[in-house]
């Protein structure tokens, strides 16, 4: 009788240990997917990989960002960004084609609004987990050369003048973001292989 209730407890531990694991599992993948879906990116493309193009395409972003309030508005949500970026989506193509122009180029532009997955990726020192985001992409002619992105909602994107990369403004994230939520973009390796789990996981359900 005394090995059946010590078999029993030792199960029973065996237990709580498994659901406590796969309760903090599903409480991580849903801070994931929470965070995925409370930013909104701004992802440019250019025509091609030569220096020019390069080039144009750090001019496009730089006046993109220059003019964010007016283009995306003073948004209280990501959906609220969203919103007034759809609605702007004819004058950023305006405001890219006149930037280009300027410059002696008559490529095309095509500004959309699209869910695009998007590799781990750091800024500055935080760290965006890979996946699906919502997205405002312009596409620069061929849309052939090497990308830039950055986070518009939240606001962490800066003027681009200062450097290439975009500023992971940790003043900025603090303020939008939830504890969890900080953990993952300041901690990332220690959410990488459940991370990997999880989504493979929705894969197999959706």
């Amino acid at each position: 009788m005394k090995k059946i209730s010590c078999a029993i407890m030792g199960a029973g531990l065996i237990l709580t240990i498994i659901i406590s694991n796969i309760c903090s599992f599903v409480k991580d993948g849903s801070e994931l997917d929470e965070l995925r879906d409370s930013v909104l990116r701004l992802h440019i493309l250019a025509n091609s990989d030569s220096s020019a193009d390069q080039q144009l395409k750090l001019s496009v972003r730089d006046v993109l960002i220059e003019r964010s309030d007016e283009i995306f508005g003073n948004a209280n949500s990501k959906e609220e960004a969203e919103k007034t970026a759809a609605e702007n989506l004819e004058l950023i193509e305006s405001i890219a084609r006149e930037t280009l122009s300027e410059q002696g180029c008559d490529e095309s532009v095509c500004a959309t609004v699209t869910d695009m997955y998007f590799d781990e990726r750091e800024y500055g020192d935080i760290t965006m987990p890979a996946g699906v985001y919502t997205a405002v992409r312009v596409e620069i002619g061929e849309a052939q050369g090497h990308n830039w992105w950055c986070v518009m909602y939240p606001p962490l994107c800066i003027p681009a003048a200062c450097e290439e990369t975009a500023d992971g403004s940790r003043e900025t994230a603090d303020e939008f973001f939830d504890d969890d939520q900080k953990d993952i973009i300041y901690n990332p390796e220690k959410y990488k292989v459940r991370f990997a789990i999880w989504d493979k996981i929705k894969s197999w359900i959706d």
